[in-house]
């Protein structure tokens, strides 16, 4: 009896982990909000990682967070480095393609917990008298991050992450 408990045990574990690697292999996390402000205004609050702190949905979640800013701010390769507690972990990011009060896409690299490289875009267009402002971020997924994806759903946690963040974005901007 206890052979086929087991045994039925382990044909469970085998077909959990068949469904784990069907899954798909990328995500994509996209959210959009309209700031009553040019590009012009709104594009410097992007692309200079330092005034990221005003908006970030992640800013503030440990305020003994050490952070630096290699390269120049504005410009490809221009970053943020961060280290702090188990709720932000260590990462960084670096500015890889910049359009001006347009686009910019940045190398979005977790290193603690765990290691993963995603990339983030913003977009901007102008709208009405404002900027539609376009927030996205992609990535692959290994099992791990599968196993992880079946259990909690990425694009309503992250999601809920970047509309903070951009309605945070939308009342800190000059008007």
């Amino acid at each position: 009896m206890l052979k086929k408990i087991l045994l039925a045990i382990l044909l469970l574990l085998v077909a959990f982990a068949g469904y784990v690697a069907t899954r798909p292999g990328t995500f994509r996390i996209t959210r959009t909000i309209l700031v009553a402000a040019p590009p012009s205004e709104v594009f410097p609050r992007l692309s200079d990682f330092r005034r990221w702190e005003a908006w970030s949905p992640w800013a503030k979640l440990d305020p003994a967070m050490k952070v630096d800013y290699p390269g120049t701010q504005g410009q490809p390769g221009g970053g943020y480095h961060w280290v702090g507690n188990d709720k932000v972990g260590e990462g960084r990011m670096t500015l890889t393609s910049v359009e001006p009060d347009r686009s910019l896409a940045i190398r979005l690299e977790f290193i603690k917990p765990w290691a993963q490289v995603n990339a983030t875009t913003f977009e901007l267009s102008p709208e009405g008298g404002g900027t539609r402002v376009t927030w996205t971020m992609t990535g692959d997924l290994d099992f791990v991050g599968k196993l992880f994806a079946v259990f909690m759903n990425m694009d309503r946690v992250i999601g809920t992450d970047f509309e903070k963040g951009l309605a945070k974005l939308r009342e800190t901007q000059p008007r």
